[in-house]
């Protein structure tokens, strides 16, 4: 009698195995989520479940770790926990195939019952995930189960061999690119942002903001320029995957504690008068001194305007923006109704506005930080009141009035940088939205408070820059500096960390002189 030997493959190739059964499942899910919904995508819904419930101080830590970088740092974490999870399930595949089988399912079934949970999802949100799982699931028994065999005595009449295996795996994983790059080709033929973005004509308006004059940015190397690029402009928001919505599918849904409901298609609001602002917007994530906020010109559409056409009820206190991603923010009616500088944006820099940066329209309030005003790929507006709903953030306790603190930032001279001795530039930004900067003091050591020269005002919802001429002697030095508001306020020395409302602290460096 022959005996015959279960053959296994190593513990290297079951790894590998499980891996690109793991990948098929994302990479199938994401060419289905293309006829579903971009958001569907089980990579996504992960990714979207991971940011929703990640606790305060990791979020936090997260922004000031990695700034506008955070996505692609969660995006690369979530890759090695999936890689080393998938390790895990191919030595498991290895001794008990079913048991494995069945945990990829369940795997699977989860991250569809996770999609249709998503904000303005349906019951189709599961199909990308199911269809994902069950390729995977596929992959994973073409893998294991066709390199299960018997090993002879002679090797004419082996089972499947190693080469076999190789062959095989590199077949599996060559389906799994071609999905993945079907699943990108397909998502941008299907909804081309590019072309979209590119077909858009900046709206005629008919009073132009002031221009940005020569005596609003100084002459001073390395000081931040008045209006910042699109490309330079920060990001932080919480969509891992960039929403996909052009002119034509967008619709903003104007109701809630209204006289009349209001709906309107882009080219409805294209209809309407536009205007233009040049408007400076915080995160409240920023630490003291850091580089969260920019100043851009922004073209749209009065919020004002559009809530009046709507009638909100005199005992409606706020209006809850939601985004195309479920994202919501809420923002006192009041900053909406009583500022003509409150805009629904669709044009920044005299272009477009960047998809980053919500194309094809976004909310832009001045004197508000921007997780409680800068909905963007924003859909809808719901007139409503603080004591009755909360938005994302407040859900997760941050406060739910958020005016933007006094603040100023030293861009020059670098941190730790060494100098020679004589006339060195102190200079930066300050800030005060909604009041406006008054004055800045620069403090050498423990010295007297020093008055700096300030830049042009552009307006009381824009930065200022400033410098000050310091006549440095050897040594190491600490530079700080302090704002003042056209209220009469000083910014603090006291540190506070950006939860629940910003933070506040005087920014400082120290310089070497020799």
């Amino acid at each position: 009698m022959i005996h015959h030997a279960h053959r296994r493959p190593g513990r290297g190739a079951a790894a590998a195995a499980a891996t690109v059964a793991a990948a098929a499942v994302l990479a199938v899910g994401h060419l289905v989520a293309v006829f579903v919904a971009p958001a569907a995508s089980p990579f996504f819904v992960l990714g979207a479940t991971v940011v929703d419930n990640t606790p305060k101080w990791l979020k936090d830590s997260a922004i000031r770790w990695f700034g506008a970088n955070d996505k692609l740092a969660l995006a690369i974490s979530m890759a090695v926990v999936m890689v080393l999870a998938a390790s895990l399930l191919g030595q498991l595949a290895r001794r008990r195939f079913a048991v494995a089988a069945a945990v990829l399912t369940a795997l699977g079934v989860t991250v569809a019952f996770l999609a249709v949970g998503r904000p303005a999802a349906t019951a189709w949100f599961a199909v990308p995930a199911l269809a994902g799982t069950l390729t995977g699931v596929a992959a994973l028994a073409v893998l294991f189960l066709g390199f299960a065999g018997s090993a002879q005595p002679d090797e004419r009449h082996a089972g499947p061999t190693r080469r076999g295996f190789v062959l095989a795996l590199a077949g599996v994983t060559a389906g799994v690119v071609a999905a993945g790059v079907a699943g990108r080709y397909l998502a941008t033929r299907l909804r081309d942002i590019g072309a979209d973005r590119a077909a858009f004509r900046l709206p005629p308006v008919a009073k132009p903001a002031p221009p940005v004059s020569a005596g609003m940015d100084l002459a001073v190397p390395g000081i931040t320029p008045f209006v910042t690029d699109a490309d330079e402009f920060y990001r932080v928001d919480t969509a891992l995957q960039l929403p996909s919505l052009t002119r034509g599918e967008w619709r903003l849904r104007i109701h809630g504690m209204v006289e009349r409901e209001i709906r309107l298609d882009f080219d409805e609001l294209a209809g309407r008068e536009a205007v233009e602002s040049v408007i400076t917007l915080t995160c409240v994530s920023n630490e003291v001194g850091g580089d969260l906020l920019g100043t851009a010109r922004w073209t749209g559409y009065r919020l004002a305007d559009l809530l009046a056409e709507a009638g909100p009820s005199p005992e409606a206190d706020m209006v809850l923006s939601r985004s195309i991603d479920g994202f919501t923010a809420s923002t006192p009616l009041a900053a909406l109704t009583g500022n003509q500088d409150a805009l629904l944006a669709v044009a920044m820099n005299g272009a477009a506005l960047p998809v980053a940066h919500g194309y094809p329209a976004r909310m832009i309030v001045p004197g508000l930080y921007g997780y409680v005003s800068a909905t963007k790929w924003v859909v809808d507006l719901e007139v409503t009141r603080f004591d009755r709903v909360e938005a994302y953030w407040t859900q997760r306790e941050w406060a739910p009035r958020a005016p933007i603190k006094t603040a100023s930032r030293i861009d020059v001279p670098a941190a730790f940088a060494t100098l020679s001795p004589g006339e060195v530039v102190i200079a930066g930004v300050a800030w005060a939205q909604g009041r406006g900067i008054a004055a800045v003091e620069v403090q050498i050591d423990d010295g007297a408070w020093q008055r700096a020269t300030l830049a042009e005002a552009y307006s009381l919802d824009t930065w200022r820059q400033w410098a000050w001429r310091w006549d440095a002697l050897a040594g190491t030095h600490s530079l700080r500096v302090r704002a003042t508001d056209s209220t009469g306020y000083v910014q603090t020395d006291e540190r506070t960390t950006p939860f629940p409302d910003g933070a506040t602290g005087q920014h400082s460096r120290v310089v070497t002189i020799r």
